[in-house]
């Protein structure tokens, strides 16, 4: 393989682990500097422009008001598929597939948007800012009950979830700390909980729509008295749980292996796992130089680690659709395609328990392969989005006769799909060659060829190595 060819397979695999999925312009782009340039501009996000809501605002409503879980779901969708900062959207998945918060039990959509916009704000930041802000973050208090957690009747279920599935992992703490961690964080709520719990419960939009939750600390509901936690003692209160978690090792080496095993591999690697915990340590759990040192590191490098992982529904959705280059302007039927992603299996804003989504290889079963199949080849053979308008009009600009090995190719090409095996590449080439060269010389001949290359596309999409990233 030339160096070229070296280049555009590792940004190409970094835009797929770090980015919204890998796309001929983008990689293009990327590789006229180097993969250092490639790193530092998807881990600062703030110097590309963000994405303007206007349009959305002039042309969507639902997703201007955010009242549905359709709309919030829409919503995202559409900054995901239009960002100019992929590294953001996809931190602030990794976020909310660790510190999962369900549509279903809040009833109430924009709440779960608002912490969406969180983890976007505060996503690669440092660690302890990040979970000072979801401690404080309305949905997160209404999902794990802190609202109704008070001085006398606690509550210890964000205390539990705190300490088992997000900053520590099972075994790593005693009862005692789960009880201690519950009393630190009293009085931690929501305005008016009780009404906005009402509201909630009758599934009531009258007369004034989903109102805004907002975050109250009420000191006369916080237990002021000492505590022990960790080996810790003192009149903690959450500020105070935070920064003893966020100096553990226990810590670092927890949240270091959720970010191995999202971007680098299912299967963990301690000793790969105990550089990104020391790192962690080192930068006082500063996410983007962590990240930094994974996007560095041979572990994330390793060929043997490339297409090793299968693409959780929203990735597949969201690289298919910038590929095509469909729902770039607001409009009605990305409703439809955020229920794709659904029906594969993945609710967005929705995750079924705290635990967050199962993944890796269980994102493939008999129903969701099918869908994921079917929704992947319906997309990629729409002739009238630009992006497979441009695929039509690249394999067109190589002669009025174009091959089958050259179809396949240009194809490949056009999709970023570098690293496709030898095998998948003959069987690609043996169903393009059924019908012999594609003709463009005939203006009869013409609409046949275009069928012929969106068929390709179709085979391309539900072949294993898209599926994976």
């Amino acid at each position: 393989m030339s160096l070229v060819n070296q280049k555009k397979l590792l940004i190409s695999h970094l835009l797929r682990r770090a980015g919204l999925g890998a796309t001929r312009c983008e990689v293009e782009r990327l590789c006229q500097g180097t993969y250092e340039d490639a790193v530092e501009e998807l881990l600062h996000p703030e110097r590309n422009p963000d994405m303007d809501d206007d349009l959305i605002r002039r042309y969507h409503v639902d997703q201007n008001s955010l009242m549905l879980i359709e709309s919030s779901q829409s919503y995202w969708l559409y900054k995901l598929i239009n960002t100019r900062r992929p590294l953001e959207e996809k931190i602030a998945l990794f976020w909310h597939g660790l510190f999962s918060t369900a549509y279903g039990k809040l009833n109430h959509a924009k709440a779960v948007a608002n912490q969406i916009n969180t983890f976007r704000q505060f996503g690669l930041g440092n660690l302890r800012t990040i979970l000072l802000e979801l401690s404080r973050d309305p949905a997160m208090l209404f999902w794990l009950d802190n609202k109704d957690n008070k001085l006398g009747t606690p509550n210890e279920n964000y205390g539990r979830e705190l300490l088992e599935l997000f900053a520590l992992g099972i075994g790593q703490y005693t009862e005692e700390d789960v009880k201690n961690c519950a009393l630190a964080f009293t009085g931690w709520t929501i305005r008016n909980a009780e009404y906005m719990s009402r509201r909630a419960e009758r599934d009531s939009i009258w007369p004034y729509g989903r109102l805004d939750w907002q975050f109250e600390y009420i000191p006369e509901n916080h237990d002021d008295g000492v505590k022990t936690f960790l080996g810790y003692t003192g009149r903690f209160n959450g500020d105070d749980i935070l920064d003893i978690l966020c100096s553990s090792p226990t810590t670092a080496r927890f949240i270091s292996e959720k970010l191995y095993e999202y971007f680098v591999a299912d299967s963990i690697d301690q000793a790969t796992v105990d550089e990104f915990a020391s790192e962690f340590l080192r930068c006082n759990g500063d996410i983007r130089q962590v990240l930094r040192t994974i996007f560095h590191s041979t572990a994330f490098k390793d060929i043997g680690n490339m297409r090793s992982k299968v693409m959780s529904p929203i990735d597949l959705v969201v690289q298919t659709c910038r590929i095509c280059q469909s729902h770039s302007f607001p409009d009605w039927n990305i409703v439809l395609t955020a229920m794709d992603v659904n029906f594969m299996g993945q609710e967005i804003l929705n995750p079924p328990t705290v635990e967050g989504w199962h993944t890796g290889s269980e994102w493939i079963e008999t129903g969701s392969l099918v869908e994921r199949l079917n929704a992947s080849a319906k997309e990629i053979s729409n002739k009238s989005l630009p992006g497979v308008q441009e695929i039509i009009s690249l394999v067109h600009s190589h002669g009025p006769v174009v091959a089958p090995m050259t179809l396949v190719d240009v194809c490949l090409e056009a999709m970023a799909l570098y690293d496709m095996p030898t095998s998948t590449k003959e069987m690609l080439v043996g169903y393009a060659s059924k019908w012999g060269n594609l003709a463009f010389d005939r203006e009869d001949a013409i609409p046949c060829s275009e069928q012929r290359i969106t068929e390709l596309l179709q085979m391309i999409v539900s072949c294993r190595e898209y599926q994976m990233c």
